[in-house]
């Protein structure tokens, strides 16, 4: 045997070692993608994943009050979507607190129901929109069909996030997968700041075409659904509709002094104020919200 040789069956043991090392180190493979396990997930980074929400936190779609154009609009074209029709992506913009995430999930929920094991809802965050070209790759082909949800959907300053969305709503060279539909909310209807669009104006080479490609992230989106701030006889039509729905043992003239009060402590009215104004009177008279 020559040295060379015997140099090397020397090697092998500790090269065994590292080799064993390395994959202890590594990521385990993924888990096999089961979405037959729920009707709404969570998409995560890092690694990679789905995580089914087995109980999704949503009120029921008759709850939702003031909301009755946005609500029919939306409901027909996620119906459609879920039949296999052609449906828009749909960006819900406008007041804080009026039933815009809430909308989405009880449509959603309502959907579902109609066409069992067939509609499924999907959460990504803002931060993992960059992501969304592996997500697509992970749903393509899939038999269920997919409502992508990011809530509160905005970009700020140097952000270029909005570039991986244009391309997505787009479709790119593939193709948005028919199974796949958008759906965001957003306090802004173009999704940035009048500043950073004006910003965009001073600096730019050509500053009419840097501003057409920051507005235009809003018009990938085929449905336009603003909420607006609603006023005293919605507001009242809310809190009587929650305190109906779950039974609460309250007067109209009491249940409506106290809703009074409670708007003019938190200085403005909306369904997030409804509802959080039913939570405190529910816990006050001793009754759970079931």
């Amino acid at each position: 045997m020559t040295q060379e040789t015997s140099s090397t069956h020397a090697l092998l043991p500790l090269l065994a070692r590292i080799a064993d090392a390395l994959d202890r180190l590594a990521p385990p493979p993924p888990a096999p993608l089961d979405l037959s396990a729920a009707d709404a997930f969570v998409w995560h980074t890092d690694p990679d994943r789905l995580d089914p929400v087995p109980s999704v936190n949503r009120v029921d779609l008759s709850l939702l009050q003031g909301v009755e154009r946005q609500r029919d609009t939306l409901l027909d074209n996620t119906r459609h979507f879920a039949r296999g029709l052609p449906a828009n992506n749909a960006l819900l913009w406008g007041s804080r607190g009026m039933g815009k995430s809430s909308l989405v999930k009880s449509i959603h929920a309502a959907v579902a129901a109609e066409v069992p094991a067939t509609l499924v809802l999907v959460e990504i965050h803002r931060e993992d929109i960059p992501s969304l070209p592996r997500l697509l790759n992970r749903l393509r082909g899939e038999s269920r069909r997919f409502i992508l949800f990011c809530d509160d959907l905005s970009f700020d300053g140097d952000d270029v996030h909005y570039k991986s969305l244009k391309a997505v709503l787009d479709g790119g060279i593939e193709g948005r997968p028919d199974n796949v539909i958008f759906y965001a909310t957003s306090n802004r209807r173009h999704l940035m700041p009048r500043d950073m669009i004006e910003n965009e104006r001073s600096t730019a080479i050509n500053p009419a075409e840097a501003v057409e490609e920051k507005v235009s992230l809003s018009d990938r989106f085929g449905l336009w659904l603003g909420f607006h701030n609603c006023d005293q006889d919605t507001y009242f039509a809310m809190i009587r509709g929650y305190a109906a729905h779950f039974g609460l043992t309250i007067t109209d003239d009491q249940l409506k002094a106290e809703a009074v009060e409670w708007q003019v402590t938190r200085g403005s009215r909306s369904g997030r104020v409804a509802w959080q104004f039913i939570q405190d009177l529910a816990g006050r008279l001793g009754q759970p919200l079931a």
